[in-house]
């Protein structure tokens, strides 16, 4: 199985939602997904990610990501999320992403990457800990609606 690594496009868009909609499932919040490709197509400019297609164009995983500032480091990048398809995990197609989001953030001029794991996601911390990631459970997530 090859798999390529390449930025997202908008003829993407519809893939990458039921993406979405699976990660969504997969993290048990169903109800929170509520992008749509119109939505994404609008709000383009905002959207980065990468994106694992196997040799059938078929989109497998994404990593999508933003640029962050953290006063104590400065210019970060954010990666989002990272998600493959059930049926695609344990190939490397993980570690590929992730590879491909630290690549870009180091010729970006970041000083540091960061993102979320679940705590009961334990294959995941276990993934992230093999990279050298170190995983701080003393800040917790803060979300306020704002429409």
């Amino acid at each position: 199985m090859n798999i390529t690594i390449r930025p997202v496009a908008e003829d993407d868009f519809a893939a990458i939602v039921e993406l979405f909609r699976e990660f969504a499932h997969f993290e048990r919040l169903d109800e929170r997904m509520t992008n749509s490709v119109e939505q994404m197509k609008a709000e383009s400019a905002y959207f980065n990610c990468f994106v694992a297609v196997n040799d059938q164009n078929e989109i497998v995983g994404y990593a999508t990501y933003f640029f962050a500032y953290f006063t104590w480091t400065g210019k970060s990048l954010y990666m989002d999320d990272l998600y493959v398809k059930e049926s695609y995990r344990g190939a490397g197609i993980g570690k590929m992403l992730i590879n491909k989001v630290i690549d870009f953030a180091k010729s970006s001029g970041c000083h540091k990457l960061r993102w979320q794991v679940s705590d009961w996601n334990a294959p995941a911390i276990g993934f992230y800990k093999g990279l050298g990631a170190v995983i701080d459970a003393q800040e917790r997530n803060c979300d306020l609606e704002v429409k």
